[in-house]
């Protein structure tokens, strides 16, 4: 199963981006939306799963979580816009996955069992970081997850 990760958009939809999450299952992404017609648009490819960032404002931003859970099959996902403002124990509740924005800066790494992402920004450019979206891909109860650089 092929789950499509992106955040930090800040209210651009790029046709790389739409791109590189064509086909998959499911979409989450990580807040900083900016436009609910992002959303619209990520909807088109698949269901969207979205947290509210520290720049979603607006009627159409309060009816998003500031934190959610999906769970693929076996596999519990636990999405926050900031990592900082992380108030759990990932391992302790359960959690395969944390996906988080905010930073802009594209990483995947594993600790303690709990595979973090935070798929990067989609969105302007920020400084000299890349464009980028993430893929979660997800056997059984085994997920890894994969950067996917747009060429911008």
């Amino acid at each position: 199963m092929r789950i499509g990760l992106i955040s930090d958009t800040h209210g651009l939809v790029r046709d790389e981006a739409l791109e590189a999450l064509s086909g998959c299952r499911h979409i989450i992404h990580a807040g900083d939306i900016d436009r609910p017609e992002v959303l619209e648009n990520l909807r088109r490819i698949a269901p969207v799963t979205a947290v509210r960032g520290n720049n979603d404002k607006g009627p159409w931003a309060k009816s998003l979580p500031e934190y959610d859970v999906i769970e693929f099959g076996t596999v519990a996902v636990y999405v926050r816009h900031d990592q900082s403002e992380l108030d759990i124990d990932p391992l302790a509740a359960g959690f395969s996955v944390c996906v988080f924005g905010h930073s802009h800066k594209p990483v995947v790494e594993s600790r303690e069992g709990v595979l973090y992402v935070n798929p990067g920004s989609a969105g302007p450019r920020r400084f000299k970081l890349p464009i980028a979206v993430a893929e979660l891909l997800i056997c059984g109860d085994r997920v890894e997850a994969r950067i996917i650089e747009l060429a911008i």
